[in-house]
């Protein structure tokens, strides 16, 4: 007997995940299929195999963990570990299952170099930089020191070179990601006066869309993969018209109830009737990752209509209103992302309600249950 622990269920659409690639292929070239963190909530494995069967042949995880469990699903296309190795049994297992880390710290090149006389060939990495980010990678003043490292330890390959757009989203950035665009393209310019002529990765969904300059000979593809437009409320919104949606969390309502003028409900009493009311008590909280920040601004589609939330987001339960929606009964379904009709809550509106951004509301709703819909 299977005991479930969760209320909530997260329906995958795998065909939107494929429409969205095809998207990013058609704006670029040689583009990365992006599944760090669990492939932002939507399934490792399960969205890996989608991509592949539009002809992806580049996946990017996050940690070397979840490249071994990528590679042990049966994937025999080229993985990448954006964090890279932070212990010598990273180094061990990249090296093992084949998995291209990207290193950005000579402590890493030294812990590689350590392992590299027990491994046959050569060792493979992704070599990252820092142009603006000011959080991972060589920077260009390491970039002497760096290529005399690597011409001094031969048994490390690298094959790529990366770094990540700080403001590709914002066209009010442009001129901080042109900067960016220069220092990377000094670095592979001295990479390949050097010897080193490596596959080059900078654009990630914004720069695919919108910033063809960007593309060199890879690109990224990541938050958009899901539905969300990263370009959305700038002048460059439309470029990202065709993304689909591919997550939809859905939840069961525990009560229907009456709730009197001036009657309060849930914690705090931060909510008082103005009115006489009919209320959903839905089995939806932060146990669930569904944040307390939604208290009194939050929505959910109940029969193809909008319910807004009442009062404080529990542990397990919040309270919507249902006044002006009919047929709300126990046990009917109410979604808290996705839905039906004009209802429809959309990424951006539970992420904007949240006070976050979709990749987060993805991440934390996406540990809940899944079910894949190919």
């Amino acid at each position: 007997m299977t005991i479930e622990y969760n209320t909530l269920e997260v329906e995958i659409d795998l065909q939107a995940i494929r429409n969205n690639y095809r998207i990013l292929c058609e704006k670029g070239s040689n583009v990365y299929g992006v599944i760090k963190a669990d492939a932002y909530g939507h399934g490792l494995v399960e969205v890996s195999r989608a991509l592949e069967a539009e002809g992806a042949t580049t996946f990017a995880v996050g940690t070397i963990g979840e490249g071994i469990t990528l590679r042990k699903s049966g994937c025999d296309k080229r993985i990448i570990s954006l964090l890279g190795p932070l212990n010598e049994t990273d180094c061990t297992n990249a090296a093992m299952f084949e998995i291209i880390p990207f290193i950005g710290e000579f402590e890493q090149l030294e812990m590689l170099a350590g392992i590299a006389g027990k491994h046959d060939g050569k060792i493979k990495i992704c070599l990252k930089f820092e142009t603006g980010m000011s959080r991972l990678g060589f920077s260009t003043d390491e970039l002497d020191k760096l290529i005399g490292w690597l011409k001094e330890n031969p048994a490390i390959e690298p094959v790529l070179a990366s770094s990540h757009l700080a403001t590709s989203d914002d066209p009010a950035y442009e001129n901080y990601m042109d900067g960016q665009f220069a220092r990377f393209s000094h670095i592979l310019k001295t990479l390949s006066e050097s010897g080193y002529d490596v596959e080059a990765s900078l654009a990630n969904s914004a720069g695919i869309l919108v910033h063809d300059k960007l593309h060199f000979t890879a690109q990224r593809g990541g938050i958009a993969l899901y539905g969300a437009n990263p370009l959305k409320d700038t002048k460059w919104s439309s470029l990202g018209d065709g993304l689909k949606p591919a997550m939809q969390v859905s939840t069961r309502i525990a009560a229907v109830r009456e709730l009197k003028k001036g009657q309060a409900i849930s914690y705090g009493c931060t909510y008082v009737a103005e009115r006489d009311m009919t209320v959903a008590i839905v089995c939806a909280g932060y146990a669930d990752g569904y944040s307390r920040h939604l208290s009194n601004t939050g929505e959910v589609c109940i029969n193809g209509r909008r319910a807004p939330i009442l009062g404080r987001v529990c542990m397990q339960l919040c309270i919507v209103d249902v006044t002006d929606i009919p047929d709300v009964r126990f046990g009917g379904k109410a979604y808290l992302l996705g839905g039906e009709g004009e209802g429809t809550i959309s990424p951006d509106d539970l992420a904007g309600w949240w006070g976050t951004i979709t990749y987060e509301a993805f991440c934390l709703l996406g540990m809940n249950p899944r079910v894949f819909k190919k």
